[in-house]
Order: structure tokens, then C-alpha cells, then sequence
């Protein structure tokens, strides 16, 4: 039976009438209507009559890997945390490494390969050390992603990576025509969200990071992996993973690229905080739901104490056990496209890549990406949007449960101090000014435990 078909459809013409009516003279777009930092009006109610699906993309929220971030200093003592993490139910490893000296060899051939994905975060660029992982990828027929990024490292540090080659470039053209892993070329976006960038400019920025990696290596056949962070708007975020996705295919097909992207997405530590931190647990559950429901491929949660605790086996078991009940117990892995219908997530998709492209053309227009991190372009552009949100925390508008509204003036974090959680000052001779990451609550913090007795 077709219960409702006794009933006439209302228009959102006909809601509109009836809201303007229930609000007794205000005016609708002061009233109901809202502006958000990406200059896109949200309106009270998305309605059909008003809605264009998107077609041709495919989230696969199914398929979404539980990583587990490792630092790999001791081999021996990463090889426990890994296969601990494995039986705790990480389903991919995310290992990052400082230097070559690190038995890369014994690492892999110690891990059951053939359950897990492999990412590894490299702070060097190094064709031997690639050819290795490439050999035992070969030989396990496991799927191993390199992250191979310059240009972020560039825009992380301000200089390249030392490589005997001529520039970094030459380099990765080498391990991008030989290599037969899973993918060698990644794109750290992370950067620009912790640092404070808008979401259309997150957007943009990646997209023009990746086109320099088209334009300056000959043949990439190989998907690219953008690490991604998320923040606290919760539609809006999903809306922002979705939009990198189809702008992604977009411009890939342009350099007859045909595969698509591997999206790594963590919780931003630009929310986070050290005071009343459990409701980091909180803020971090939501944005890994942001994530599963955008269709993130892999998602590494933050600890609740990745701030001032080193690294533990509590705060990491607390994050991956998030991530399991979401899987789990929530069943977010049974559904795919799980945005799709939502006229809502529909709308921001399609402005946020709208705006996106808008900015990205605008780039490659004034000479491309690259040029304009080195000119200095886009961290200005960054430390404006980042001091618009400072200014709105520090005013209560942008709020932080626990830090600048209802906070306990009973906790005290002074003595619990592991690590420094503010900017640390790193003075060295660089090409450009980097691109500095910064949490919204660092000064309040920092005169917080000033005057800690």
C-alpha cells in the first residue's frame, strides 16, 4: 500500500512560507540561516524539489580499515606493539620511521601480511630503503603504501628531503616507474587542516598538491593517498571527504589517470585539549564517524592523551576500541554510500567542490601550487583563516567543552606533563617559511598552568 499517497506533496516553497509565517516578522536569513567559514549559507531544511544527486561516486563505508599508528625506533618492541595491535583489531599498521638504519626487512617479515594493510610514513626519501619494502610486497602479494610526499614535507619542515639525486623529484619519477607497491606518491592535507585552513581551502590545496606530482612525473600508475584530518563539524566533514573524492576523479581523468584515491583520514589535534581531556574521547568518536560515513579508507584514531602522554598501551587501546564499536557494535560497515539521500550532505558536497574548484583554478592560474608555497601565498592564506577561528574561540563563539566554556578549575595537568603540547621552536636554516601546525586552546592552556600551584 502507498500510505501517503492520500496526501499532496508540500514544496519547500510551501516550508519556506510556513517558517517566514511561524517567525512572526524577523527576517528569515538573520534568523534561520547561518554562514560557515567557508562562506556557504545552511539553511533551516534541504528539501528534494531543491536537490541534484551526485552521481558517479562511491564512498564504500564497507570496506574502511582500523589503523594503528607505530613510531619504529627499537624493531623488537614495534614488532610487539604491531602483532598486539593486530590481535587487538587493527586491521591496518601505520608505521613511521626517521632514518635508514631501521631493519625495514625484519619489521615486515615479522607480521602476518597477508591480514593487514601496511602504510609506512618515511622522513627521508631513499630508493634502497623502497626497494626493499617493494621486494617483500612482491614476494608476501600484500598491498603496502610508501607515502612518498616532498612537497609536504617542504611545506612541513621548509626544505626537501636530502637525496644524492639531483632534486627530490628525480627521485620519486625513479621509485614511480619501478616501484610495484601499492602506491609510493602521497598527499599530507593533515597539515593544512591542524594548521587552520577553511575546509574549501584544505580542499584546493590538496588537489594542487597533487597536480604538481602529475605535472612533474612523466607516468604515476599508481593510486595517490591523501592523509586527511577532520575537525568537529560533523556534516560538513563528511561533505569534505566526499568533495575530495569526486574532485579527485575529476582531475585525475584530465592526466588520464585512471585509479582512484586512497583517502587516510585521523581525528585534528586543532580541537584537542589537555584540560578535562576526556572529552577528547568525545570530539574524536564524532569526527571518526565523520570519516567512516565520508568513506575514508583507512582511519587512525588519536588517543585521548596523544597530547602531553607518550605513547601508551591504555590511551591507544581506548582509540582503536572507539573505532571497533563503530565497526562492531554500530554497524557502520554494513552500509555503503551511507550519505547518499541526504539532501543536506548532497548540498555542502556540491559547494564545497564547487568553492574548491573555484580556488584550485585561481592557483594553477598565478603558476600552480608549488609556486605559491614557495612565494609564501599559501601560508598566509592559512594564518588568515587560522587567526579568524583563534579570534572566535578566544571570543567563546568557536567553543571547546572543558577549555573556554564550563571548564573545572579543579584539574590540574602541570605534573602530568610527558610531552611539550604547544608549538615547539625549532630554530634552522630553511627555503621557506613552513606551514606550522597550532591547537585553538594553546594560550589559554599555557596561562592555565601558569598559574598552577
Amino acid at each position: 500500500m502507498k500510505l501517503f499517497d492520500e496526501f499532496e506533496p508540500v514544496s519547500s516553497k510551501q516550508w519556506k512560507q510556513q517558517i517566514q509565517f511561524d517567525l512572526k516578522g524577523a527576517d528569515y536569513n538573520d534568523t534561520v540561516v547561518w554562514k560557515s567559514p567557508e562562506d556557504i549559507q545552511v539553511k533551516p531544511f534541504y528539501h528534494y524539489d531543491e536537490s541534484s544527486p551526485i552521481s558517479g561516486l562511491n564512498t564504500k563505508a564497507t570496506e574502511f580499515k582500523i589503523g594503528q599508528s607505530i613510531f619504529v625506533h627499537d624493531v623488537e618492541k614495534s614488532i610487539t606493539n604491531a602483532l598486539d595491535s593486530i590481535q587487538r583489531g587493527a586491521e591496518s599498521l601505520i608505521f613511521s620511521i626517521e632514518n635508514e638504519k631501521i631493519d625495514v626487512e625484519k619489521l615486515l617479515n615479522s607480521l602476518p601480511l597477508e591480514k593487514i594493510t601496511v602504510h609506512f610514513h618515511l622522513q627521508f626519501l631513499s630508493i634502497d630503503f623502497v626497494t626493499k619494502i617493494e621486494k617483500i610486497a612482491q614476494s608476501k602479494n600484500t598491498s603496502i603504501y610508501c607515502n612518498l610526499d616532498p612537497i609536504g614535507h617542504l611545506a612541513r619542515e621548509g626544505n626537501w628531503f636530502a637525496t644524492p639525486d639531483k632534486d627530490n623529484f628525480e627521485t620519486l619519477e625513479k621509485l614511480s616507474k619501478s616501484s610495484c607497491v601499492s602506491s609510493i606518491i602521497s598527499i599530507d592535507a593533515s597539515l593544512y587542516q591542524n594548521a587552520g585552513a577553511t575546509m574549501v581551502q584544505q580542499l584546493a590545496y590538496a588537489l594542487g598538491h597533487a597536480t604538481e606530482y602529475f605535472n612533474i612525473i612523466s607516468s604515476i600508475n599508481q593510486p595517490f593517498v591523501f592523509q586527511m584530518s577532520v575537525g568537529s563539524n560533523y556534516f560538513f566533514e563528511i561533505a569534505k571527504l566526499r568533495a575530495l573524492r569526486l574532485l579527485f576523479t575529476s582531475i585525475a581523468k584530465e592526466f588520464g589517470h585512471t585509479h582512484d584515491c586512497h583517502i587516510a583520514v585521523s581525528p585534528t589535534k586543532r580541537n584537542k585539549t589537555i584540560y578535562d581531556y576526556n572529552v577528547n574521547m568525545l570530539r574524536t568518536t564524532s569526527e571518526c564517524m565523520s570519516a567512516i560515513f565520508g568513506g575514508a579508507n583507512t582511519i587512525t584514531n588519536l588517543p585521548y592523551d596523544v597530547l602531553y602522554h607518550k605513547d601508551n598501551e591504555f590511551g591507544s587501546r581506548i582509540s582503536r576500541n572507539q573505532l571497533l564499536i563503530l565497526k562492531k557494535e554500530s554497524y557502520f560497515d554494513k552500509v555503503d554510500n551511507p550519505a547518499d539521500g541526504s539532501y543536506y550532505i548532497e548540498s555542502l558536497t556540491q559547494q564545497l567542490a564547487e568553492k574548491a574548484l573555484v580556488l584550485f583554478k585561481d592557483i594553477e592560474a598565478n603558476g600552480g601550487f608549488l609556486k605559491q608555497l614557495k612565494e609564501g601565498t599559501i601560508k598566509r592564506k592559512i594564518q588568515e583563516s587560522a587567526e579568524a577561528e583563534q579570534k572566535a574561540f578566544d571570543e567563546g563563539k568557536e567553543v571547546l567543552l572543558g577549555t573556554n566554556k564550563y571548564p573545572n578549575k579543579n584539574d590540574k595537568m602541570k605534573h602530568d606533563l610527558e610531552l611539550f603540547p604547544f608549538v615547539k621552536i625549532k630554530p634552522r636554516k630553511t627555503l621557506i617559511t613552513p606551514i606550522i601546525e597550532k591547537r585553538l586552546a594553546e594560550n589559554y592552556e599555557q596561562e592555565r598552568l601558569s598559574t598552577e600551584v
